[in-house]
């Protein structure tokens, strides 16, 4: 049973708070495996999301069209700025960390063998869920029995945890 960690220290390095994140190695690797995919859309898209907050930053408030009255915040130009400053470096932080995990989890995950690949990807990618579909489309992919499918999706498990972490 996975424990998850409340509080997680980016500053020991990513490898570390995931050991951390869980007790089991295995469901650490597979956590790993799910976090593919955000991590990869964090590094891509952070930069327009910080372009997005700088003009954020520097737009000039607009005029509420409501009709409805408003207290005046003479502060208010200064808080947008603190507020997009303090966005900025949250961005920039997730995308630290993004890339320390892809530094981390890629190099291990290329070591696969295409079939170990595809068969992780069927049971724990994005948008799929641990079942009897995933062992049935990766039986029919490689034409074998679904018991056959699960035991190839825990040997590929198994190796990407020893390239992770080390030794069991």
């Amino acid at each position: 049973m996975a424990i998850r960690e409340t509080t997680i220290h980016f500053s020991e390095g990513y490898a570390m708070s995931v050991m951390w994140k869980y007790l089991d190695k295995r469901s650490a690797a597979i956590a790993a495996i799910k976090d593919y995919d955000a991590m990869q859309f964090i590094i891509s898209h952070t930069g327009e999301e910080i372009r997005n907050s700088y003009d954020y930053m520097s737009g000039v408030g607009g005029m509420r069209l409501d009709g409805m009255p408003h207290a005046h915040n003479p502060h208010a130009g200064e808080e947008r700025i603190i507020n997009g400053i303090e966005e900025i470096d949250i961005l920039k932080e997730r995308y630290r960390q993004a890339v320390e995990y892809m530094d981390w989890f890629k190099p291990a995950w290329e070591q696969l063998s295409e079939e170990e690949r595809y068969c992780l990807e069927a049971f724990y990618g994005d948008g799929n869920t641990y079942g009897s579909s995933a062992a049935a489309s990766i039986a029919e992919y490689f034409s074998i029995e679904q018991s056959s499918a699960y035991k190839r999706k825990n040997r590929a498990l198994d190796h990407l945890t020893v390239l992770l972490f080390g030794k069991p």
